[in-house]
């Protein structure tokens, strides 16, 4: 569709509209330039003359800022000044009149050093610091003689008897010595103390050191002090005073500083009675007075570590390796077997003791004594395992040549078997050192305890040999082993050995004491018997003389009286110590010598009795005999011993 000629027109004459408009705006925009810049040039023209002005005003504002400052700096050094001089008098006094006051001057005058060390804008400042610093010092010096005074004042030893009473109760008096009666023989002194593993029953009572009304004084100070920058003199003073009031305590309580030579010389009963007591101190020291040192320390030295932990450590250095030398001499002295039980108490008290050992000396300044500790206990216990398998050697190797003279138990008997049921009472100490768990323990204490049997019976065996009357020998062998078997079935080393092992040690019992009938008694029954049997009472005859005449029939009397006296007057010196033993042997004699002597006596008494001369040949009736029997085995000496 073509457009008409009136269209065309007017689209021509839009365009030349906005033609023109154009030319305008461009022509307005040109004029508006041309007057800012116009402007621009008016401004800067401006700019340049004002500009000296502007520089001066600053200038005049800046040196009265200036002024302002220097003049408020004088101000404020002119206050500390005055602060300084004002707090003088009661700092140079000392905190002895006023303790409140000093501190307060104290305080103001440290704030003082530290405000005139932060603004050391005049010379004048420097003066009024020094002068500060000098009285600070001053101030320090009074505060650190009062620290000393106070403390040392109201340090005092430890009461001895109050720390006993404070100490908490074991459930067994290790102070009880233990005896052993060795079935009749005079009695032995197991060398032990009671057997430990026992815990406290009830809580320590950590003693007062220093009277709670003066430890805020002396926490007071020590916090000034270190503030100030004296902890170092702090330290030593509380060192100088606290370390030998320490010592003082152990010291009155008995503890002494000795040396492993000093050990060597000691009789054992001597010995044995310082590691008593040892025990005893270790946990007085251990339980009460470190535990007091530390919470003495802890007080006083409070949210002031590193130092606390380090005065602590000071403190208790001396006296704690006092205690653990003692120790160490007695593990590093010369193994013996009555050393064992002795070796374990120490290693069992150390090692209940350690926890508590960990947590007092928990710090880093304690590092020494906490490891020193565990040293010990680690050469305790190999000294205790090596002490403990040297014994079953000692056993063995004991060559004692003088033989008990009445055939009772011999001494080495009582001991090895007290020392053995008095290890059953360490057997959880005994699994620490040799074993993992409970079955490892009773198999190696089971093992250990047969081992100790048949070295024991060995040597008993070869200590019968000194013995030239062979029923002695079967006598003193039938004793140790009865002795050995009754031991057994009332202790724990009955389970650890079994009833087989009883049993069998029960028929050698039995004998024993057939082969001592045998050895005692045949000889004298062959005077009455036909054949001198000891297991027969007949025989004697089938006539009224039995074919013997009666020349035979008074020299057997004779022969028998004779034999039977000699037999009573010997055997009354030995011993038989265990009361029901001593029966059934004489029991047993009764039964076999009894019958037979009133038979012979039925049978051949009249015969040689004529009536001129009464009980010429026959001197004792049958129930003599038996009263004799009965006093048998008794022990007596000659002198004791009736005349028959």
């Amino acid at each position: 569709m073509r457009a008409t000629t009136g269209e065309i027109d007017s689209v021509v004459a839009r365009a030349q509209f906005m033609r023109e408009s154009l030319g305008k705006s461009q022509a307005i925009t040109d004029s508006m330039i041309a007057i800012l810049g116009s402007f621009d040039n008016r401004l800067s023209t401006l700019e340049t003359a004002i500009r000296p002005t502007q520089v001066r005003t600053h200038a005049f504002r800046k040196a009265h800022e200036n002024i302002d400052s220097i003049l408020k700096a004088a101000e404020s050094v002119l206050t500390q000044f005055e602060v300084s001089r004002q707090v003088e008098n009661k700092v140079l006094e000392g905190p002895k009149n006023d303790f409140g006051g000093f501190l307060t001057a104290v305080d103001q005058l440290h704030t003082n050093v530290e405000y005139l060390t932060m603004n050391r804008s005049f010379k004048a400042s420097d003066g009024a610091l020094n002068h500060a610093r000098e009285l600070l010092a001053k101030g320090m010096t009074r505060l650190e003689e009062e620290f000393r005074v106070l403390l040392t004042q109201h340090s005092k030893p430890v009461d001895p008897a109050r720390l006993i009473e404070a100490l908490p109760t074991p459930g067994k008096n290790p102070d009880t010595p233990l005896t052993v009666d060795a079935a009749g023989s005079e009695e032995v002194k197991l060398l032990t103390n009671a057997p430990h593993n026992d815990k406290d029953s009830n809580p320590p009572v950590i003693p007062v050191l220093i009277p709670p009304r003066i430890l805020p004084q002396l926490k007071e100070m020590a916090q000034r002090l270190v503030a100030a920058g004296h902890h170092q003199q702090c330290l030593k003073i509380y060192r100088d005073v606290r370390a030998p009031t320490l010592e003082q305590s152990l010291r009155k309580l008995g503890v002494e500083k000795l040396s492993k030579e000093d050990l060597q010389k000691m009789q054992w009963e001597a010995l044995e009675g310082k590691i008593t007591n040892w025990i005893q101190y270790m946990r007085i020291a251990v339980k009460l007075l470190f535990a007091g040192e530390q919470k003495l320390c802890d007080e006083i030295w409070s949210q002031l570590d590193p130092y606390r932990e380090k005065c602590f450590a000071d403190v208790t250095d001396t006296s704690v390796h006092m205690l653990l030398s003692f120790g160490e001499a007695i593990a590093k002295s010369k193994k013996s077997p009555e050393k064992l039980f002795v070796l374990l108490d120490m290693y069992e008290t150390l090692h209940d003791l350690q926890p508590e050992i960990e947590n007092v000396f928990s710090g880093e300044p304690a590092t020494g004594m906490r490891e020193a500790a565990a040293g010990l206990i680690k050469r305790l216990a190999q000294t205790a395992k090596d002490t403990f398998g040297d014994f079953e050697d000692a056993v063995e190797k004991d060559a004692t040549k003088t033989p008990v003279l009445d055939g009772t138990v011999h001494p080495l008997t009582s001991y090895v078997i007290n020392y053995v049921k008095f290890l059953f009472d360490y057997q959880s100490t005994l699994s620490q050192l040799f074993g993992d768990g409970e079955l490892a323990e009773k198999s190696h204490l089971a093992a250990a305890t047969m081992r100790i049997m048949s070295v024991l019976q060995t040597n008993l065996d070869g200590k019968s040999k000194l013995y030239k009357d062979p029923a002695l020998t079967q006598l003193f062998l039938m004793n140790n082993i009865h002795y050995m078997v009754k031991s057994v079935r009332r202790s724990e080393a009955k389970d650890m050995l079994g009833d087989d092992w009883v049993q069998r040690q029960r028929r050698i019992v039995q004998q024993h004491a057939t082969g001592y009938r045998r050895a005692a008694w045949t000889k004298v029954l062959s005077y009455i018997t036909s054949s001198g049997s000891m297991s027969s009472s007949s025989g004697v005859g089938s006539g009224d003389s039995g074919g013997i005449s009666k020349t035979q029939i008074k020299e057997r009397f004779k022969n028998f009286t004779l034999t039977f006296e000699d037999l009573c007057q010997r055997q009354s010196q030995w011993t038989i110590p265990d009361n029901e033993l001593r029966e059934a042997v004489r029991l047993q004699i009764e039964e076999v010598l009894l019958p037979a002597y009133r038979s012979f006596l039925k049978r051949y008494s009249s015969a040689i009795e004529n009536g001129k001369i009464p009980n010429k040949y026959v001197k004792y009736t049958a129930e003599d005999l038996e009263r004799m029997i009965g006093e048998l085995f008794e022990g007596k000496s000659r002198s004791e011993q009736r005349r028959y």
